[in-house]
């Protein structure tokens, strides 16, 4: 119940601490910390397990927020002294802390993992692939189209998010409501044509057929308008216009995967709502005191999305894991959330 507060409810410890008062039950913080942290040690060998059935998983959404870990903020106020000592304006050393999550589809399941620390969702990707079986063929891999997303093109098929793509443009429309809503009717349209297929449960190559036969038009006749404004000079490049226009054109082949690859997705929503749970422990709880604070969230949190992408109860999971340590550190492919059940009704 304490990693649930914590971790899915956002609650930060004084607070946890304040209602167990209340209720005549005192719990100070550090005993809340010392409960939590047997708890991850119970589940660490899972989250490192589905590391691995992860890195073998067909599709991929990335994305990271920024996160305030205590150490690390120290960290960075020693890395700009001895850069102003040296008479340097920036560091060269990296000050970024960020929060990245990946969420994996692999077969019928969804894995969410979650990393905090200086590495960015680049580089957090290519350290998970890195554990994918050679002959396995390049992932889709979902993002928006920031460079801390960037890996090694080689290694996955890049879909970039046309939600964000169109958020551009219902962004400026009241600025230039005519020429954003040749866009945005464009993409309703798709969108919805995406939403049909969703409610038929249409299968990937019955998706993709359907998405030709209706989007690809819409899309083609998108391209050519878009083309026209900056090839006829209709808009001003540096404008807010223009620089919408030049994201979708520049982006164009990976914002459309889905009319070229079975499979493959419109909008990287997933993931945006997987990282609000790290989000709200950042207005809540407001930091982390050191990494491997940090590591524990995250290893608790990706259990807990994962649980609850699998329909498991997360608290009877936890449970589970706890009164089965030993087997769980024997075999942990057989404590996965949709596998537990089975392993802990055995004799």
């Amino acid at each position: 119940m304490l990693v649930v507060g914590r971790y899915y409810l956002g609650l930060p410890f004084y607070r946890i601490e304040g209602y167990q008062a209340m209720l005549g039950v005192p719990m100070p913080d550090s005993t809340q910390w010392d409960q939590i942290e047997k708890v991850g040690d119970c589940g660490y060998v899972v989250f490192e397990y589905l590391e691995t059935v992860a890195a073998q998983g067909e599709l991929i959404y990335q994305d990271d927020t920024t996160v305030r870990i205590l150490s690390l903020l120290k960290e960075n106020q020693q890395i700009r002294a001895n850069a102003l000592a040296q008479g340097l304006s920036r560091a060269k050393e990296r000050t970024g802390i960020f929060t990245t999550a990946l969420v994996v589809r692999v077969g019928e399941h969804l894995i969410c993992l979650y990393y905090s620390g200086r590495a960015h969702a680049g580089e957090n990707l290519a350290a998970l692939l890195a554990q994918r079986e050679a002959d396995l063929e390049p992932p889709l891999v979902m993002s928006d189209a920031l460079s801390r997303n960037d890996i090694d093109e080689g290694l996955v098929i890049r879909c970039h998010c046309l939600a964000h793509g169109r958020r551009q443009f219902s962004d400026i429309a009241a600025v230039f409501p005519s020429e954003c809503r040749v866009v945005i009717d464009a993409l309703k349209q798709v969108f919805d044509h995406d939403e049909e297929a969703r409610d038929q449960q249409l299968s990937p190559e019955a998706r993709l057929a359907y998405h030709q036969a209706q989007s690809q038009p819409l899309m083609d006749e998108l391209k050519a308008w878009i083309d026209k404004q900056l090839d006829d000079r209709l808009v001003e490049p540096n404008s807010a216009l223009g620089q919408a226009i030049t994201y979708m054109q520049t982006h164009w082949t990976t914002l459309t995967r889905f009319l070229s690859i079975p499979g493959a997705p419109l909008e990287n929503n997933l993931v945006e709502r997987a990282l609000k749970l790290f989000i709200r422990q950042r207005k809540n709880s407001l930091f982390y005191k050191s990494e491997h604070s940090a590591y524990i969230a995250s290893v608790l949190t990706s259990l807990i999305v994962t649980c609850i992408y699998a329909g498991v109860n997360v608290i009877d999971y936890f449970v589970a894991l706890q009164e089965h340590r030993t087997e769980v550190f024997a075999d942990p492919e057989a404590w996965l959330p949709w596998t537990y059940a089975t392993s802990r009704a055995s004799p």
